[in-house]
């Protein structure tokens, strides 16, 4: 079935996008084993794809749709035409050949709250989940840490998977937070981001803090950084450093 078949309903220009938040959320796919923060086929990426009012969108983002893999396939597996289309209530809107992700309910509502999100991403990557499963938030003792989180990684509620109580928490925890990552207790990190391909990147460096931080405890107790310089570390990597 061709995408004009498959979105029938949506304008061509929105059809068009659909195709290309599949191929970027398929291909973004790759980089959670490539980077060691998945195992089997547990986690999973999804985008946002934004409607404009002039083609049936809503000015809250509310009727925006999400991109994001099929449920219990292998990555190697994963093709842009099997990612699974949903609506921000995390009903497929199209006849998708497979279920969507167990967790689209906490992606969709993490984009129908936090309308500034444009990537989700959820991983069980080994060092950040040990923190999650002592419910412990992991301390800003590093200048990455401070450049890319603004302060510690902090700790949502326990939630059970099947509805939208993880994406509660996720939006209860981050929503006044710097930190574009939020380890649910018990269970394991997720993130955020402008898109996805900037939420796999704080998923990346949420386990290699989380990694370096263990490590530093196992030698002694690591040495705080001031609210300070953890500001304006945050402000200069945010705001000047890279191509901006």
């Amino acid at each position: 079935m061709s995408i004009a078949e498959e979105f029938s309903d949506y304008a061509p220009e929105v059809r068009e996008e659909i195709a290309r938040t599949r191929q970027v959320v398929s291909d973004l796919h790759a980089e959670l084993p490539r980077n060691g923060l998945v195992v089997w086929t547990a986690g999973n990426v999804s985008q946002r794809v934004r409607i404009p009012a002039e083609l049936g969108g809503a000015a809250d983002g509310s009727a925006d749709l999400l991109v994001i893999k099929p449920s219990g396939v292998s990555y190697d597996e994963l093709a842009p035409e099997l990612m699974v289309v949903c609506d921000l209530e995390g009903a497929m809107v199209h006849d998708a050949a497979h279920k969507p992700s167990s967790d689209t309910a906490a992606h969709a509502y993490t984009y129908k709250h936090l309308p500034h999100v444009g990537g989700v991403v959820h991983t069980h990557s080994t060092y950040a989940t040990a923190w999650a499963a002592r419910g412990e938030a992991v301390p800003c003792v590093l200048t990455m840490m401070a450049d890319e989180f603004g302060g510690p990684i902090p700790v949502g509620p326990f939630a059970i998977i099947g509805d939208d109580s993880i994406g509660r928490g996720i939006v209860e925890t981050l929503r006044d937070s710097r930190s574009p990552a939020v380890l649910m207790a018990n269970h394991g990190p997720f993130t955020i981001g402008k898109d996805a391909r900037a939420a796999v990147k704080a998923a990346v460096m949420c386990e290699e803090v989380a990694r370096a931080v263990h490590l530093s405890r196992q030698l002694g107790d690591p040495l705080p950084i001031e609210q300070k310089h953890i500001d304006s570390l945050y402000d200069r990597y945010q705001n000047v450093y890279g191509q901006k």
